[in-house]
């Protein structure tokens, strides 16, 4: 016989033996333990014909003008959108019990203002939250710090004037950063720096805020795959040259950052007019900038070099070839090989390693190729310091030998003559004297009278001999060569030779 339907409570009360004898506030308690054992009893209470809507584990609240979160949400819940209602704040008690599943959480256009320190405890599993389109203003320290899963996080469109450097420490899987088209004017630099807590961050969007300036100098040594997803377009920036060169470098590589939205980089150039202009026209009347070229690499003899392959993207893998289209290859006799980074190293550099490097990256979606030109000195790097060396010796002897050459033509010891009192004997002229000056050295009375003829100047027309020749003696053609003829014979020289031979030694002047 069929018996009447009875209560959950009671057909489990009366499956358990001497149920009937315990007190009511026991009956109560096992009834709350029942629900507690079934799976999902706990959001049983959610109505999802009239509050939201549900399709398997994902459920949808938006656009039904809530104020709150519904309570008992299903614990297999893992999308849950509530954007478009009027959600002002997020308190922890938001869920009283952990949702383990939900991974996926959209709380835009709310005009949400507040979130509390606990907001997330208990949905630690979160890998995509959604708070853009709201009020929020400030980032407090370590109000993110439980979301350890987290991968995407999305703020843009707020009204964010004040991020904490600690905002973000603890989300060790935040790879994609929106804060784009809010009011901040700090660059939060420690997002991207090395040795970072935010380590996997790929994509940083600070773009249509009010950042003037960037820290260029940490943004060049950034590996190109942060580069590619790092954008701050938009931003009353001030022109400068360095600021032309990184993004010129940029749309060089093509990195997506620089090429999609190479318009809406601008920057106002300094005066009182507060011009605006495009950060790629810098290199012509604006400020003249230099037009940025891609440097080659260069390395000496026997220098031990390492060639990077900075790829767009992270985790590819690489292949190098040598100029020639050699593959490097493992286990060869080669003197480069691929280090376990990815990149390309050269042991001892020679002058045949210069030439063009090509590094092919592949992934499961995406291939890169990219090339390193190489130019390799024909000297060590310490040899240019001997050659400059060299240089600075040969430099300084020839300073050392003008000085000698102009002491001995200045500061020579003053002669004889030059000294009062202190005249030399008779006859005792000297080869040197009569190098330097035909004047007499001394006060010779017998040579006076030598003082008064005069000296005859040679014209050279007048020494020409027979077929041209010089005559040295300077007498006519025919007697001067029958009269040198006949003394020569005899074993005699005229007496003008031998004057003319030894006014080279003496400082006589020749006379007429």
């Amino acid at each position: 016989m069929l018996q009447p339907f009875a209560k959950a409570g009671d057909s489990l009360l009366e499956t358990l033996p001497h149920q009937r004898k315990r007190p009511r506030w026991a009956h109560f308690l096992l009834a709350c333990t029942a629900l507690l054992w079934f799976p999902g009893a706990a959001g049983s209470a959610l109505n999802c014909h009239k509050i939201c809507i549900c399709a398997s584990n994902i459920v949808s609240c938006s656009k039904m003008n809530l104020t709150t979160v519904p309570t008992g949400l299903p614990l297999y819940t893992a999308v849950l959108d509530l954007s478009y209602n009027e959600i002002t704040r997020l308190r922890s008690e938001w869920t009283p019990v952990k949702l383990l599943k939900l991974h996926n959480l959209l709380l835009s256009h709310n005009g949400l203002h507040f979130l509390s320190s606990e907001a997330f405890i208990y949905v630690k599993q979160l890998r995509y939250l959604d708070l853009s389109s709201n009020s929020l203003r400030h980032l407090d320290e370590f109000i993110f710090e439980h979301l350890v899963n987290l991968e995407v996080l999305l703020l843009y469109n707020n009204q964010i004037t004040l991020i904490d450097g600690s905002a973000f420490v603890g989300m060790i899987n935040l790879q994609k950063l929106y804060l784009s088209q809010n009011q901040f004017s700090r660059f939060p630099v420690e997002l991207i720096k090395d040795k970072t807590p935010v380590e996997k961050l790929s994509l940083l969007d600070v773009s249509s805020n009010k950042i003037k300036v960037i820290p260029i100098n940490d943004l060049k040594v950034l590996p190109a795959w942060i580069k590619n997803g790092l954008y701050f377009h938009n931003n009353p920036l001030l022109c400068h040259c360095d600021l032309y060169t990184l993004l010129a470098h940029w749309y060089i590589r093509k990195l997506n950052s620089a090429v999609d939205f190479k318009d809406d980089y601008t920057c106002v150039l300094p005066g009182p007019h507060k011009t605006q202009v495009g950060v790629f026209d810098l290199s012509g009347d604006s400020m003249n900038c230099s037009t940025f070229k891609e440097a080659d690499e260069e390395a000496f003899l026997e220098q031990m070099l390492v060639l990077g392959c900075d790829t767009k993207h992270r985790g590819m893998l690489k292949t190098w070839m040598l100029p020639g289209n050699v593959m490097v290859t493992s286990g060869s006799n080669q003197t480069a090989r691929v280090l376990p980074d990815g990149n390309l190293q050269i042991s001892s550099v020679k002058p045949e390693d210069s030439g063009t490097y090509t590094c092919l990256a592949m992934s499961d979606t995406v291939n890169e190729t990219m090339y390193v030109v190489l130019k390799v000195h024909n000297f060590t790097m310490n040899g240019s310091g001997d050659a400059l060396s060299t240089a600075y010796t040969t430099l300084v002897g020839c300073l050392a030998s003008v000085v000698l050459v102009l002491m001995y033509l200045y500061l020579t010891p003053c002669r004889c003559f030059c000294c009062p009192g202190k005249g030399k004997t008779q006859g005792d002229d000297s080869i040197h004297s009569s190098m330097l000056s035909v004047t007499p050295t001394h006060e010779d009375p017998a040579l006076k009278a030598e003082l008064n003829r005069h000296v005859a100047f040679i014209d050279s027309k007048d020494l020409q001999g027979q077929n041209g020749k010089l005559n040295p003696n300077g007498d006519d053609e025919d007697d001067d060569m029958d009269a040198e003829a006949g003394s020569l014979r005899k074993g005699r020289r005229k007496k003008s030779v031998a004057e003319s031979i030894s006014s080279v030694f003496s400082d006589t002047p020749m006379v007429v």
